[in-house]
């Protein structure tokens, strides 16, 4: 397969001609972070399953025509483990490629496990093994190595062909639409959009917190995210979780105090004291009524935590009959939800709702049954049909 290496403007347009008629295009990208917000992308990749391309957006300074064939919504872009190449490509355009397919997601329904690796994929799809010694490599170093440029091809040359066996694979056991709704998801521009609002919910240890030490928590996260994105630097070099933590439990109301915080820097301070003290307060005076809650955590009676065993039995159960993940089905926290009585679960909607919602439901209305016969666990459904059997 030919390989096109691009690091010149006049070698893009040629390419994207070629590209044009795509039914697919498998896509990877290389990028760095350590030192910024937003990634720093240094090199993609695409291949259509005839054509391989390297493109160096280093060198390439306008990717406009590279663009707007990404952005063709007649060509499927497959990826796997899409979400980090989506955001860096909703940094550049403030949208994202439509439609799309994740072969990671497709793996978790043809039962190779939840969130599988792409070398481990390529292993046991292909039979190939890949080398990933360059995983950690400086990818904004130039020139590339003959060994980054392998690596990089390999990333796309073989996700090409897991496409086609995946999409095969899929129809052929009925599961073409179960990964639409995740699909959808992952191509939505709401998914990457920066939500300063709600980045308390992501600091470690904001569940030990309530009422208005939390409100001073979301205050204070908001803020450490408005100067990450301005600045274009990690959140935790602005601030640590564990210092936001520290400021909401023991709220600072002037300099001296804000002085005694380890991980507030005396130039931090200098240019932000001002605004740290303000949202300290701004939370101190929020009314319990307007305090943000953290989730509800569900208490299980010891009857319950048992009736949870059993429910997560008949998971792994239904997983085993169809050759899926057990994970891709069914987490505990939507188990304890149903025991509780919640019903806009998941599970209970689509297809999860046809291979396992439907059984749950059913054992806990007493309408099925598990037993265990002649070395093997089966699941009784149906009162109707008392020989309706699952695991035999």
């Amino acid at each position: 397969m030919h390989v096109h290496f691009i690091n010149t403007q006049e070698k893009l347009l040629p390419l994207c001609q070629l590209l044009s008629n795509s039914d697919f295009l498998a896509l990877d990208t290389e990028f760095i972070r350590q030192t910024t917000y937003y990634p720093i992308l240094a090199l993609l990749q695409i291949c259509n399953g005839q054509q391989v391309a390297i493109i160096d957006p280093l060198a390439v300074k306008d990717l406009s025509p590279l663009m707007a064939l990404l952005y063709n919504k007649d060509i499927t872009k497959v990826f796997h483990s899409a979400h980090q190449d989506m955001e860096i490509f909703y940094h550049l355009n403030q949208a994202v490629p439509q439609p799309v397919f994740d072969t990671q997601m497709g793996a978790a329904l043809l039962g190779y496990g939840e969130q599988i690796g792409y070398a481990p994929l390529v292993q046991q799809l292909l039979n190939i093994s890949l080398d990933k010694s360059q995983t950690r490599t400086d990818w904004l170093k130039r020139p590339l190595s003959q060994k980054q440029i392998d690596y990089a091809v390999n990333d796309v040359l073989y996700l090409a062909q897991l496409y086609p066996l995946q999409k095969k694979k899929l129809y052929d056991l009925g599961r073409s639409t179960w990964l639409n709704n995740n699909f959808q998801i992952l191509a939505s521009n709401a998914t990457y959009s920066p939500t300063p609002k709600t980045m308390w919910q992501k600091v470690k240890g904001s569940n030990k917190l309530k009422k208005q030490k939390l409100a001073i928590l979301k205050n204070l996260a908001a803020f450490r995210e408005q100067l990450a994105i301005q600045q274009n630097r990690p959140r935790r070099r602005i601030l640590s979780d564990d210092t936001l933590l520290t400021l909401a439990m023991n709220p600072a109301h002037n300099l001296d105090e804000l002085k005694q915080h380890h991980g507030l820097s005396h130039n931090f301070l200098q240019y932000n004291a001002s605004e740290l003290l303000s949202l300290i307060q701004q939370g101190l005076n929020t009314s319990d009524q307007d305090c943000p809650k953290t989730p509800d955590t569900i208490k299980l009676s010891k009857n319950e935590e048992a009736l949870a065993a059993c429910l997560m039995a008949i998971v792994h159960l239904c997983a085993s009959e169809n050759n899926i993940s057990a994970q891709s089905l069914c987490s505990r926290k939507e188990l304890e939800a149903l025991i509780k009585g919640k019903r806009d679960l998941s599970i209970l909607s689509g297809w999860k709702n046809e291979l396992i919602g439907d059984y749950l439901v059913q054992f806990l209305a007493g309408q099925a049954q598990l037993s265990y016969t002649s070395g093997k666990l089966l699941l009784n459904t149906g009162l109707l049909n008392p020989n309706d059997k699952i695991g035999e």
